[in-house]
């Protein structure tokens, strides 16, 4: 009877065997680029690619959230959500922070502020646009402080009524 061992691959091994496709790349190259224009507009990095379980979904699933970057801009906690393209001809990168991705960051912010002790802090959700093509020198980069607030993401309640 013969066995066999198997050997576990260190991170390198398997990153260097495994070529990443170009939306990754971008989007990795991306999220450097927005870190780097972050510090030069004053922002101290806490955190990047912050990820932790929010809670399940209905398939009893657990549910993780990803805040891509945690920064401080003065005495302001800032979530910053990257979003990277390579045009912007369709539209805007911006557009694809909808509500449902606004929810999730919101709560994992929360839990990021419980779990550390910040729930007096002031804080707010930023948004870095980048736009750059794989083979770009000069990316196009915005920076949107305050892009959403929690009031704009609770449930609207429908109590009014319109009889008399």
């Amino acid at each position: 009877m013969r066995l066999t061992f198997w050997k576990a691959k260190s991170n390198e091994e398997l990153k260097s065997s495994f070529a990443l496709s170009p939306h990754f790349e971008l989007g990795r190259r991306g999220e450097a680029l927005a870190i780097e224009h972050l510090e030069q507009a004053g922002y101290r990095i806490v955190a990047s690619n912050f990820s932790l379980p929010i809670g399940r979904n209905l398939r009893d699933v657990v549910v993780n959230a990803e805040i891509d970057v945690v920064a401080y801009d003065a005495m302001t906690l800032c979530f910053v959500e990257v979003k990277t393209r390579a045009s912007d001809d369709f539209a805007p990168p911006q557009a694809n922070v909808d509500l449902r991705k606004r929810r999730q960051i919101a709560r994992a912010a929360l839990a990021y502020r419980r779990m550390l002790g910040l729930m007096n802090a002031p804080y707010r959700y930023d948004v870095v646009t980048v736009v750059a093509k794989p083979d770009d020198a000069e990316p196009r980069i915005e920076l949107l402080k305050g892009f959403w607030s929690d009031a704009q993401l609770r449930n609207r309640k429908w109590r009014e009524h319109y009889w008399d």
